[in-house]
């Protein structure tokens, strides 16, 4: 399946959009907002660019796309206030995502961003100018001028991979994986191989795509998902969701109405790395310091607003607005409702016996 032309996540603002089912990505960079910031602050004060370029990887659409853009740009407003500064620069913001996502719900919201920033500036003798463009593409390769860019951000992206690991399929192009969709305890060794093996590429492609763009002393945050411990895939955290899945598949299979050989066929673009996998290959490519990885998860009592829901119908509903591209493309679209409702009842009865305990990464890394 052609990633770059299918994924995305599900556009508009209907019940199963990823603007009504962001809450948990949202929470999570809540949660290191202050790092982000903070990174923003010190790559402002240590390059004092007149125009500052910034770049959004993996924007997506909903409100979570120009809730950071507006922080970031009120930090370096206080920031060149305080510090006694002519005036704020310019703002230049590259905002990035595959050709198929949905960047007119993102341009819609741009009077309510704009107003918002001129209130907050009614005080203040300068207003900058912030020109704000969409940049579609894969960020597996070059997206934007050379040294055009002094802070890269990106949040819930980099675990997706550029593609299926080829290595999933035998000489017939045959899933090697079957009866699930991402890495099991079923999976022969070859799987979790091939998966490490495409997220090394990816990323490395990802570093020296950005080395070019990126000037010298120029930062990163990068926020994903990952795994805790090196050896081992198989844990109740993000590789757990996928399980789940694979079994709300197998309910579909067993009642005739999707068959085996379809959910053969179908394997996530999605891989969980460990920190010392991370660590690696930022080592090994060499363009970027890494001065921080972090692991984190989000907090169980956060005041995210389930709408009445349950835990596990809100994951569902959130993983619905991720995957929903994929599955109809691959599956057809009537099978939607049924396997979300089972996968939600799934969750919902594995929370109830045991936490899941999805982890998230945070990496701050130095343009060298």
């Amino acid at each position: 399946m052609d990633v770059t032309n299918v994924f995305h996540m599900t556009g508009g603002n209907g019940q199963t959009s990823y603007t009504n089912n962001s809450s948990l990505q949202k929470k999570g960079s809540d949660m290191v907002k202050h790092i982000t910031l903070e990174v923003v602050k010190e790559v402002y004060l240590t390059t004092t660019p007149k125009v500052l370029g910034i770049a959004d990887l993996g924007c997506s659409s909903g409100p979570n796309t120009l809730s950071i853009i507006k922080d970031i740009v009120k930090t370096v407003q206080t920031t060149s206030r305080m510090m006694n500064m002519v005036s704020p620069p310019d703002f230049h913001i590259y905002l990035n995502d595959l050709p198929t996502n949905d960047f007119n719900s993102i341009f819609k919201s741009l009077p309510d961003f704009s107003k918002e920033l001129t209130q907050h500036n009614n005080n203040n003798n300068s207003t900058p100018s912030i020109f704000i463009g969409a940049y579609p593409g894969s960020f597996y390769g070059r997206l934007f001028p050379n040294n055009c860019l002094h802070f890269v951000y990106s949040s819930y992206s980099l675990h997706w991979l550029s593609k299926v690991p080829l290595g999933l399929y035998d000489e017939k192009g045959m899933s090697t994986n079957k009866g699930s969709i991402y890495i099991c305890e079923s999976s022969p060794k070859g799987i979790s191989e091939a998966y490490l093996k495409q997220f090394k590429k990816d990323l490395s492609l990802f570093l020296g795509s950005r080395s070019e763009e990126v000037i010298q002393g120029g930062r990163m945050v990068l926020i994903f998902l990952g795994r805790e411990e090196h050896d081992h895939h198989l844990d109740r955290g993000n590789s757990f969701f996928w399980q789940l899945l694979s079994r709300s598949f197998s309910v579909l299979v067993s009642k005739g109405v999707v068959e085996e050989e379809k959910v053969d066929s179908y394997d996530v673009h999605f891989y969980a790395p460990s920190k010392d996998e991370i660590e690696e290959e930022v080592r090994r490519e060499g363009s970027f310091e890494l001065t921080l990885l972090d692991m984190f998860e989000i907090e169980k009592n956060s005041n995210i607003n389930y709408n009445e829901m349950s835990q596990g119908r809100t994951i569902a509903m959130t993983v619905r607005a991720i995957q929903e591209s994929m599955i109809t493309q691959h599956f057809g679209e009537d099978i939607l409702d049924t396997l979300f409702e089972i996968y939600a009842n799934m969750i919902d009865q594995e929370i109830a016996k045991q936490d899941i305990r999805p982890i998230t990464f945070l990496a701050v890394l130095n343009k060298l």
